[in-house]
């Protein structure tokens, strides 16, 4: 409930879909993220199934 409404940031790929699963499960809305994952479809999926929307900005901030 606390997260209900909340924006799901982050600096890398969801390389699965249980990312997505679980911040919906959790009440999140949105989520942003750099992409670039071979999955990247499975989590666009996931997003639109559970009605959230999803950004992806192509650019990460932290390099290895």
């Amino acid at each position: 409930e606390r997260a209900q409404g909340a924006v799901l940031a982050s600096d890398g790929f969801f390389p699965f879909n249980d990312t997505v699963q679980l911040a919906a499960k959790h009440g999140i809305s949105a989520v942003i993220q750099p992409g670039g994952s071979k999955r990247d479809g499975d989590s666009i999926a996931a997003c639109n199934a559970a009605g959230l929307a999803m950004v992806c900005t192509g650019s990460r901030h932290f390099l290895h």
